[in-house]
């Protein structure tokens, strides 16, 4: 689409023109002196006076271009019909004019131009032959033609300059939103494997400080055994962390460092002997994987068997940390083309507080609902989907399904 959007001429810009005026002018100006006798009449003097005249006012013009484009090429055609100094003038003007592309503008001009043209020769004429007038009007509409040419030429290469402007512009502009964008995702995705990381271990630490705080029965044994466990899970948990980092941020490995891969499925056995241990026994946690997915869980991709012992995990520690000493149950289930379906139940239970023995909530949800926030993200982030609620049956479910291809 054409623009006429107002651009201020640098100086080299008008001086360059204004040469090119000049020497139009003069080249024009000294043929038309050519057809002068060395003593001219007053009228013919006249004539050469109007003409220097006329393409002076012209050239003078020609800066006021760029404000009122239709109004000086209108004057300055005109002005060509009776001076030849103005001729290059003109053709600068009629140029300008022709980048806006107006079909409109250009036909009025030209009508002028060509009239202007007649007006000329009848002043100084050239031949005295009666087929000159239509050759002249042909050259007249030729010449016309060309600057229109150039003008719609620079006006359509100006476009492209301006769209490839834009384009940069623009991709710059995405490139910025994209960064920020992967700013953000890296931002959540270290959220994320922080939380299923140090959420685990910093939960059973708080579970036995807090049983430390509150318990004032423990033996001395007993109370040796917490403080181990707290001690065990919390360099634990600083090793896990130290190891994320390095994931996140491969220039902190060390080199031949191997990273250390992210647990899956596979681990869940540890991962439930872990949980037994801290219920007392081997009796509070229940693993049940139906036979045919069992048979087929080696082929799980990596990916969603990582998404899988997270929720597992965060699951796990939840129940432990709101339902403590309740059984759990876990059970997995689901084939390839079907997904995999991961369920993890544990009743209700009602805390009491220790110090008067009143009863202060029944278990639930967690009362913040980031980890399970976490898991749903990251469930939906893996193509599935994951809904924790209770059952209304006394017990609370966490239940999710994510796709095995």
């Amino acid at each position: 689409m054409p623009t006429d959007t107002y651009v201020p001429r640098s100086t080299w810009g008008t001086l360059w023109r204004l040469a090119v005026a000049l020497g139009v002018g003069f080249l024009t100006f000294g043929l038309m002196l050519s057809d002068v006798p060395v003593e001219p009449t007053a009228r013919q003097g006249l004539v050469v006076l109007l003409d220097l005249f006329l393409g002076v006012v012209a050239i003078a013009l020609m800066p006021f271009s760029r404000h009122a484009p239709l109004t000086i090429a209108l004057i300055l055609a005109a002005l060509s019909g009776f001076s030849g100094f103005a001729l290059g003038a003109v053709c600068i003007v009629l140029v300008s004019l022709a980048t806006r592309r107006r079909w409109q503008e250009i036909s009025a001009v030209g009508v002028v131009w060509m009239a202007s043209t007649l007006a000329f020769e009848a002043l100084h004429p050239t031949l005295d032959l009666p087929w000159w007038g239509a050759v002249l009007a042909v050259l007249s509409v030729l010449v016309y033609g060309l600057l229109v040419a150039i003008g719609v030429s620079i006006g359509n290469r100006r476009d492209l300059l301006v769209s490839l402007r834009e384009r940069a512009e623009t991709a710059e502009r995405e490139q910025a939103a994209r960064l920020d964008q992967a700013r953000t995702t890296e931002r959540t995705r270290i959220a994320r494997e922080m939380h299923d990381v140090l959420a685990h271990r910093i939960s059973l630490v708080a579970m036995h400080s807090g049983a430390l705080a509150y318990r004032t029965d423990l033996t001395r044994e007993e109370t040796s055994a917490a403080a181990a466990v707290i001690q065990d899970n919390a360099h634990l948990a600083m090793t896990e962390l130290r190891e994320v980092l390095g994931v996140l941020r491969e220039t902190d490995v060390p080199a031949g460092m191997p990273e250390r891969p992210q647990p899956t499925l596979d681990s869940l056995p540890d991962l439930l002997d872990e949980v037994r241990g801290l219920g007392g026994g081997d009796a509070d946690v229940e693993c049940e994987v139906a036979t045919a997915t069992s048979e087929q869980l080696p082929g799980l991709p990596e990916q969603v068997s990582r998404s899988a012992y997270r929720i597992l995990q965060e699951s796990l520690t939840n129940a432990r940390k709101h339902a403590p000493a309740a059984p759990v149950r876990v059970e997995i289930s689901g084939v390839p083309g079907e997904g995999l379906l991961l369920r993890v139940t544990n009743p209700l239970v009602t805390i009491r507080v220790p110090d008067d023995g009143a009863a202060s909530r029944t278990s639930g949800a967690p009362p913040s609902g980031l980890g399970l926030t976490g898991l749903a993200e990251r469930a939906r982030l893996t193509g599935g989907e994951l809904r924790a609620a209770p059952d209304g049956a006394g017990s609370f479910v966490v239940r999710a399904w994510l796709p095995w291809t």
